[in-house]
């Protein structure tokens, strides 16, 4: 079986701006300066899968059905511009209301997503805005690279692209 390398994107603060508050309404998704550097890993073969807490829909401020359809639009607007998101996976938990394994820090993910696309760890990342994101890519073998909330990812996609 053939492995495939991946990068696994936080969602907030990386692909979209973080506003400082639950973002679940396509009115305040804005899209990061990523999409020229996302565009490119896509170009370079890598599969690029979304892992996110979104701790709001336990906290009953949204809906898995809001949530879905904000990560299908953001896909679908990705798409136009050449960027192809493989999947996305989310955590609804929130430990003010139950603890779980899918929120990061915590991996599990990140190994669903492993599993089922049969991805080397040894050559895939995870970009993301919080210690958290590190440590989760850490748990399972893949490079955690920690950028600063809202930052340009040509820099990072570059290191990424040439074997940091």
């Amino acid at each position: 079986m053939n492995l495939q390398k991946a990068v696994f994107l936080d969602r907030d603060g990386v692909i979209n701006k973080e506003i400082g508050h639950y973002v679940f309404k396509k009115s305040e998704f804005e899209f990061n300066s990523s999409v020229r550097a996302l565009k490119l890993l896509t170009e370079k073969g890598y599969l690029l899968i979304v892992i996110s807490n979104q701790g709001g829909v336990a906290k009953e401020l949204y809906t898995v059905k809001e949530v879905d359809d904000l990560h299908q639009w953001m896909s679908d607007e990705l798409k136009k511009q050449q960027v192809v998101i493989t999947d996305v996976y989310y955590c609804p938990h929130h430990p003010v209301k139950t603890n779980c394994l899918c929120r990061k820090p915590n991996s599990l993910l990140l190994e669903k997503a492993i599993a089922k696309y049969a991805i080397d760890v040894s050559l895939s990342y995870l970009i993301g805005d919080q210690d958290r994101d590190v440590e989760a890519a850490e748990r399972v073998g893949v490079k955690g690279l920690k950028i600063e909330p809202n930052a340009d990812l040509t820099e990072v996609v570059n290191r990424i692209i040439n074997g940091i």
